[in-house]
C-alpha cells in the first residue's frame, strides 16, 4: 500500500509517495516534469508494476509542485530540491536508482554521481527544446556517469530516438509516442501496450543492474 512522506527542503516541503516493493532489493526514485506531477501515465504505470519485481518505487514531488505553483524554477533550484530529498530516499538502506521524466530526468543525470545513485532511468529525456536541435542537452545525459536507461517516444518533439548521440547508455523506443507517451489512434497501438513497453523496459533493466 502506498504511503506519503513530507520532507523539509530549504524553505519548502517536498513529498515522496512510496510504493513498497515485495522483498525489495532496490529503490527507484522518480521525479516529475516541469509541466506536470507524479500523476503522469508513465510514472503511475511504473509505480504499479515494479514493486512486484522487488523494486520500491518512490515518486518525488518537488517543493514548487507541493506548494501549488504552476511554473518550475531554474534547474539549479530543482537540483537543490532533489539533493534535499535524497537522504530520505536512501533511508531504507537499499541501492537507489535516480530517475524521472523530462526535467526530472535531467535532474537525475546532473546529480547521479554526486549523490551516489546506482543508475539513472530517464523517461522522455528532453534532448533539446522542440524545433531547436542546436540547443542540445546531450552533455547532461552523457555526463550521468552511471548506468543509464533512456525510454523515449518515437515522435517526441523534444528529441526522437534517432537524434540521440552514441553513448554507453541504453535507449528503448516507445513506438509513435510523444513527450507524454501518448500514441495516435491511427498507430493501432493501445495505451496498455505502450505502458507495457515502458514498464517492461524498466523492469528488465533494473533486474540486470542488480546482477
Amino acid at each position: 500500500m502506498e504511503r506519503r512522506e513530507s520532507v523539509a527542503v530549504g524553505d519548502g516541503q517536498a513529498r515522496i509517495t512510496w510504493y513498497p516493493g515485495k522483498r525489495a532489493h532496490t529503490v527507484l526514485a522518480l521525479g516529475h516534469g516541469a509541466g506536470g506531477g507524479i500523476e503522469a501515465r508513465d510514472l503511475k504505470a511504473i509505480a504499479g508494476a515494479l514493486p512486484s519485481h522487488g523494486v520500491t518505487v518512490a515518486l518525488v514531488e518537488q517543493p514548487w509542485r507541493v506548494a501549488g505553483k504552476k511554473v518550475a524554477p531554474a534547474p539549479k533550484t530543482l537540483d537543490t530540491g532533489w539533493r534535499g530529498v535524497w537522504p530520505a530516499l536512501a533511508k531504507p538502506g537499499l541501492p537507489v536508482v535516480a530517475g524521472g521524466r523530462s526535467a526530472g530526468a535531467r535532474v537525475a543525470c546532473r546529480t547521479a554521481v554526486e549523490l551516489g545513485a546506482a543508475g539513472v532511468v530517464a523517461l522522455s529525456f528532453p534532448l533539446h527544446p522542440p524545433g531547436r536541435p542546436e540547443k542540445s542537452r546531450a552533455d547532461e545525459l552523457l555526463g550521468a556517469g552511471v548506468p543509464t536507461l533512456v525510454v523515449q517516444g518515437g515522435n517526441d518533439p523534444f528529441g526522437r530516438p534517432e537524434e540521440f548521440p552514441d553513448g554507453s547508455y541504453e535507449l528503448v523506443e516507445v513506438p509513435f509516442g510523444d513527450h507524454g507517451f501518448a500514441v495516435p489512434k491511427r498507430a493501432g497501438i493501445g495505451e496498455a501496450e505502450t505502458l507495457a513497453t515502458i514498464t517492461g523496459a524498466v523492469t528488465r533493466w533494473t533486474a540486470v543492474l542488480r546482477e
